[in-house]
């Protein structure tokens, strides 16, 4: 797939609710084939009694070997609380245990894509986890099969209407790009690597600083007033803008919780997901000057005390 058409499907699959049939046609696309053959869906008394109060349903979709013959399910997990998307993903992980250990079928598997999908479907997330089985010896000296995660259970795309798809452009882009090779595991598995993820986040988070820096050098070189205020406050330029990036992420963080915006009567954690872009936008309220009315307000006299 050409590289324009490429980003559009990430786009429309992962900046929108979640649609079964288009994320099945964007796995099709990633893997290059499926088995779609024996899909299932498995809901209620067929699901482990531990799992039911999160789990709605699972549904198998299809299958994918690679050239090795390592192979890989591809699931979509409904949950049953909206919470259940940020707060349960221990629990998510170890529902897919369960499954790759055999737990629908009774054959193990190596490793599983699922779309994990909120009740509302306006928010999912798009996961990859894979066992590794080995053979231990027990203190009897008897062999048993021993399984573990690999270190990608620590990263996914939360992904839906209220969040972008840059990450998953940068990671997913080259894997849809090429359709003459089927992927290995082992290249999945890289697209959902947590350390290439944070590096391209700080060189990002870089690029911001050094912009936001340069355009505080130009107020306070033209403006006195403002030249007056940092001379006062006994600030520069790059401790102000380490601190200002650093309250700002930290919104972020409590707006991923659903902290914000919360209706009132409502579940605490159910606010939007982009309320800090709705409150910039006036969508919510008014203000003259984003950072003086909004900004300055909540980080020195509300988080502050």
């Amino acid at each position: 797939m050409d590289k324009e058409p490429a980003k559009k499907l990430i786009r429309e699959t992962f900046e929108r609710s979640f649609a079964k049939d288009r994320f099945i046609y964007f796995v099709k696309n990633l893997l290059n084939k499926i088995d779609e053959s024996g899909s299932t869906v498995l809901k209620g008394s067929h699901l482990p009694d531990s799992y039911k109060p999160h789990i709605e349903s699972l549904e198998y979709v299809g299958s994918y070997e690679d050239s090795e013959g390592s192979g890989l399910d591809v699931l979509i997990v409904q949950l049953k609380k909206e919470t259940s998307l940020d707060r349960a993903r221990a629990m998510q992980r170890n529902f897919i245990s369960w499954y790759l250990n055999g737990g629908r079928s009774g054959v193990l598997r190596d490793a599983s894509l699922i779309a994990f999908v909120s009740p509302s479907e306006n928010e999912w997330r798009f996961s990859f986890v894979k066992m590794d089985y080995k053979f231990v010896e027990d203190k009897h000296g008897k062999s048993k099969v021993k399984e573990e995660f690999t270190p990608s259970r620590r990263y996914s795309f939360l992904v839906g209407e209220n969040e972008n798809s840059h990450t998953a452009q940068f990671q997913l882009l080259s894997l849809l790009e090429n359709d003459e090779e089927n992927p290995a595991l082992a290249e999945i598995e890289d697209l959902f690597s947590i350390e290439v993820v944070t590096k391209e986040f700080f060189e990002q988070y870089r690029g911001l600083f050094l912009k936001v820096k340069e355009a505080l050098d130009e107020q306070v070189a033209n403006n006195p007033k403002i030249k007056k205020d940092f001379k006062t406050s006994g600030v520069d330029t790059v401790d102000f803008t380490k601190k200002l990036l650093g309250q700002i992420v930290f919104l972020y963080f409590l707006q991923k919780k659903g902290w914000f915006g919360v209706e009132r009567d409502a579940f605490w954690g159910t606010g939007p997901k982009n309320f800090l872009r709705r409150l910039f936008k006036k969508d919510i309220g008014t203000y003259s000057n984003f950072f003086n009315d909004i900004l300055e307000p909540l980080f020195y006299g509300a988080l502050a005390v």
